[in-house]
């Protein structure tokens, strides 16, 4: 067992990481200010973004639920795996030799870490599957693939392999690359026989189902021979540490960009339709694998399509989407007979906000999207999405159209078949439409629709909703900005307009979370604060050698202040600067860790710095020879208006701890009798108050450099 993965090389990992890819590979960032960006927490279930990310400092923190960190913390929560673990994934990914503490075999060690291990036996899986398709043995995959109309290009293209008769041609070739039995069943490649164990797809067409950074997860696969010992025509992986069937897209790696872009995603039921639509320009398309689509998979869809362009105003609904032909949507392509109608019920159980974007999309025939495009071609499956209807009329007029409402006993069977579905709509601004709407449908009373509704709704113990409601987070007050809303318009220089810089920082203290109050000694504290984190050497060194704890009232400032002391104080120039975030999270202890993540995200009012893009947390670059070039990794130098906010929140702390001790002075002075007590306390403040004057001067005379 290796020993303590080595600091320097955690270092070099933390400055190669590249945060905002890490984290926009599964979270739709859009930027909130300057080198700030804000999505949907991937850690919890919110419709309006409160999921921060400052890549500048590769540090993150969501104000909704209270998570926050760096690279590693964030990989930690996502994979659900420990820190050593994290280091060891993220120093497979970029590419980093690891080496090790106490290994006791005396020379450098780098072991993967077991999720590394299990992704790469499914994708030496797939490399197998692949190079099997064009065997003699795999005909009937190539006929059945070529019979949808699909070339050995189009196959290529989406990972089509296959999965040889025999009993352990896959275990044997893994073998043959180094993985061990346990790694071949922990990742669902093979399964525990009495002679051994064996092969878990055989005589099979497979499918790599991928993440939506194209790491191979697990695969499906479709029956081709009757002699398949297995019944089921598709088989997926079962569940691993890699692999959860409610929260794997199939296609999700090919389609992400495009869904991101058009915020549009279409749901299909198999693998072929997936081949089907993209290949036929629908580029949004993704399926399920072996499940029903749930509450897991909305989730991941909403996090891509998200949008909180008004912040605090929730947009719900198909909206217009700018270059685009079509609103944004999810777009189901159930079939159009029981079993699809059954599955559109299914999704009446997600949230009011998901389904009030959700379409069907059903064909002539009930043909799916494959067979669609075989019979009548591309253009009909690209009419397929564009035509689609939302799913609560879809679900409503299948009900009504099973009768004849022609006649009266018809149309009270339709009441009584739609006024179920209808009271399932959760959303309060929609049922009344739709209840209005269904009236006009069958052509009965209002009245009439409403009671049975209402009787409906109270047997089905439906919770009333909101889908177009502002969500307040907690923190929010009445009045003030949305977290989501842009904080800064672009090239806006807050700096230069008073009455805006002012505004700024009192928005900042409106939304932390961790003081709840709104005054001017706690702003100037809190701004310092966080210029201090973000970019520490804006701060002067002798200014900062001068304050002492005196200088803080806000007692989680004071206790900062204390830490950032434990730290070291103010960094060196050549520190890291995920070294510094890392030094001072450490050093804060885990009372500080969200106090200093939410200051590290807090967006300052000052003009954009130049340098604040979507790169590696700690602007890091790693050269040809792999080596992260240290250099890029400092601290970066502030800019000329950073160094003069630096100075004046300074100067503000400093006169505060001198106006507090000439009080303190005044008040001893006057309890004494006249004397030389008296004119020697009168001679301190005389300087206390002079050096007041000379703070001030040399801050707005701009002395200090």
């Amino acid at each position: 067992m290796a020993g303590m993965i080595k600091k320097e090389d955690v270092e070099k990992v933390r400055a190669a990481a590249d945060l905002y890819d890490i984290v926009s590979a599964s979270v739709s960032l859009k930027p909130s200010g300057t080198g700030n960006y804000v999505g949907l927490c991937p850690f919890h279930d919110e419709k309006t973004g409160s999921f921060n990310v400052r890549p500048a400092l590769g540090v993150w923190h969501c104000f909704g639920c209270g998570l926050g960190g760096d690279v590693f913390k964030f990989v930690e929560q996502q994979e659900n795996i420990d820190f050593r673990e994290a280091v060891q994934l993220l120093a497979d990914k970029y590419h980093i030799e690891l080496h090790y503490e106490n290994s006791g075999t005396g020379r450098p060690e780098h072991s993967g870490s077991k999720r590394a291990r299990l992704i790469e036996a499914n994708e030496e899986a797939q490399r197998f599957f692949v190079s099997q398709i064009m065997t003699k043995e795999a005909l009937a995959a190539r006929k059945l693939l070529g019979g949808r109309t699909f070339s050995q290009a189009d196959c290529e293209r989406f990972g089509c392999g296959y999965a040889p008769q025999g009993w352990d041609n896959l275990v044997r070739h893994l073998a043959s690359k180094g993985f061990t039995q346990q790694e071949m069943l922990d990742a669902g490649l093979a399964r525990q026989g009495q002679r051994g164990i064996y092969d878990y797809f055989r005589g099979r067409v497979t499918w790599p189902i991928r993440d939506s950074t194209g790491r191979t997860l697990g695969f499906g696969a479709r029956k081709l021979y009757e002699d398949d010992q297995i019944a089921a025509k598709y088989i997926n992986t079962p569940d691993t540490a890699l692999y959860r069937k409610t929260q794997v897209l199939y296609g999700i790696d090919l389609a992400k960009k495009a869904i991101v872009k058009k915020r549009q995603v279409v749901i299909v039921e198999g693998y072929t339709d997936v081949m089907a639509m993209h290949l036929a320009g629908v580029d949004t398309a993704i399926a399920t694998c072996g499940t029903a689509f749930g509450a897991e998979h909305a989730k991941i869809v909403r996090r891509l399509i998200a949008d909180d362009s008004l912040g605090a105003v929730q947009l719900v609904g198909p909206l217009k989407v700018e270059g685009q032909p079509l609103s944004s949507r999810i777009v189901f392509t159930f079939d159009g007979d029981a079993a699809g109608q059954k599955a559109a019920l299914h999704a009446f159980g997600l949230d009011s906000a998901f389904l009030t974007q959700t379409f069907v999309a059903v064909a002539d025939d009930n043909l799916d999207p494959c067979d669609l495009r075989i019979e009548r071609g591309d253009e009909a499956v690209r009419s397929l999405v564009a035509n689609a209807k939302p799913l609560y009329d879809f679900v409503i007029d299948s009900a009504i159209g099973r009768f004849d409402t022609t006649y009266t006993t018809g149309q009270m069977g339709a009441v009584k078949a739609v006024a179920p579905l209808v009271a399932q709509i959760r959303d309060r601004s929609l049922l009344d439409m739709y209840t209005r709407k269904t009236t006009r449908r069958i052509g009965v009373d209002l009245d009439v629709m409403r009671r049975e509704v209402n009787m409906a709704r109270r047997q089905l113990h439906v919770r009333d909703d909101d889908a177009y409601a502002p969500r307040r987070r907690f923190g929010d007050q009445p009045g003030s900005f949305g977290r989501g809303e842009p904080r800064l318009e672009p090239g806006e220089n807050p700096y230069a307009n008073p009455a805006r810089r002012r505004e700024l920082e009192h928005r900042d203290a409106t939304e932390q979370t961790y003081f709840r109050i709104d005054d001017a000694v706690f702003i100037a504290e809190q701004q310092f604060m966080a210029m201090l984190i973000q970019v520490p050497r804006a701060i002067d060194a002798n200014w900062f050698g001068a304050l002492t704890l005196a200088n803080f009232m806000t007692p989680v400032f004071r206790t900062l202040y204390q830490a950032i002391a434990a730290a070291g104080g103010l960094p060196s120039n050549d520190t890291p600067q995920g070294l510094w975030m890392h030094n001072l999270t450490k050093a804060g202890g885990p009372m500080l860790e969200p106090v200093i993540n939410e200051l590290a995200v807090m967006p300052l009012p000052l003009p954009p710095s130049g340098r604040a893009g979507t790169g590696s947390g700690s602007d890091a670059s790693v050269n040809a020879s792999g080596d992260v070039d240290s250099a890029d990794a400092q601290l970066r130098p502030p800019t000329k208006a950073e160094t003069q906010y630096a100075n004046e929140l300074l100067a503000k702390l400093l006169d505060m701890g001198l106006m507090r001790r000439i009080g303190a002075a005044r008040r001893r002075m006057a309890m004494l009798p006249d004397g030389e007590e008296k004119i020697a306390l009168l001679g301190e403040i005389t300087k206390l108050e002079t050096s007041r004057k000379d703070l001030q001067a040399q801050v707005y005379g701009n002395t200090i450099g």
